[in-house]
C-alpha cells in the first residue's frame, strides 16, 4: 500500500506512507529481510519517480549514461516503511525459505503508480506514463486543467 501527496503547483510527488507484506517463506533473519525489502521498494519507487533513459534522436548516443545525469533516489526521497511478513514455508527446500532479494520491487511499481494516479484523478489527469518526475506531473496537471 502506498500513499502519495502531489503539489499541484510544482508537480512534486512525495511518498508519505508505504506498507508492504511479503510471503518469503521461513524468516531466518528478520533484520536483513527488512533490508532486502526496503532496497527492493526503493528500486521500484526509483523506476516510477526518476528513471528516464534518454538518447539523442539524431545520433542514438545515450544521454543519461552516468549518475551525473541519471537520477537516483536519496534517503529523503523515501518515507519510513512498514514491513511485515506472512511466512508460508515452501516444501521445495528443507528450510522452507523463499527468495526475497527483489520482493519489494515487484509490488512497488504498481503501488506507487496507482497512488499517483489516485492523487492526480481529482485534478483531471486520466492517463500518465512513468517516470513521474515533477516536470512531467506538472505538465500533466496543466494540460488537464486546460481541457
Amino acid at each position: 500500500m502506498c500513499a502519495v501527496e502531489i503539489d499541484p503547483d510544482t508537480g512534486t510527488v512525495n511518498v508519505v506512507r508505504y506498507t508492504v507484506v511479503d510471503d518469503v517463506g521461513t524468516v531466518i533473519n528478520p533484520l536483513t529481510l527488512k533490508g532486502q525489502i526496503h532496497g527492493g521498494v526503493v528500486q521500484g519507487l526509483s523506476q516510477v519517480l526518476f528513471e528516464r533513459i534518454e538518447y539523442d534522436p539524431d545520433s542514438g548516443q545515450l544521454l543519461t549514461g552516468s549518475f551525473m545525469d541519471y537520477c537516483m533516489p536519496r534517503a529523503d526521497d523515501v518515507c519510513s516503511m512498514e514491513v511485515d511478513s506472512n511466512p508460508v514455508p515452501t516444501k521445495l527446500n528443507p528450510l522452507g525459505v523463499k527468495g526475497a532479494g527483489e520482493a519489494g520491487t515487484v509490488g512497488a511499481v504498481p503501488a506507487v503508480m496507482n497512488a499517483i494516479m489516485d492523487a492526480l484523478a481529482p485534478l483531471g489527469v486520466k492517463e500518465f506514463d512513468m517516470p513521474a518526475t515533477s516536470d512531467r506531473v506538472w505538465r500533466a496537471i496543466r494540460q488537464a486543467r486546460s481541457t
